[in-house]
């Protein structure tokens, strides 16, 4: 699962309840979920089925304006 946005622009990441981090773009989420076991080359951070994303899709990472 991917966290909306944070004021400081990066998102929370969850996998099988354990935290993995906080990711500031597409490259950092993809090594996260390298390191849980997952080869990159075989995903699609456009797949809804494989990633839950909150707050919006891979494409957004900064907060909302006016979110805090």
């Amino acid at each position: 699962m991917v966290y909306p946005p944070d004021a400081q622009g990066g998102r929370r990441v969850r996998c099988d309840g354990e935290i993995l981090g906080r990711a500031l773009g597409p490259t950092d989420l993809l090594e996260f979920l390298r390191r849980a076991g997952l080869d990159p080359d075989d995903v699609s951070l456009d797949y809804a089925g494989f990633i839950e994303w909150r707050g919006g899709g891979p494409s957004v990472w900064a907060p909302e304006p006016g979110a805090e």
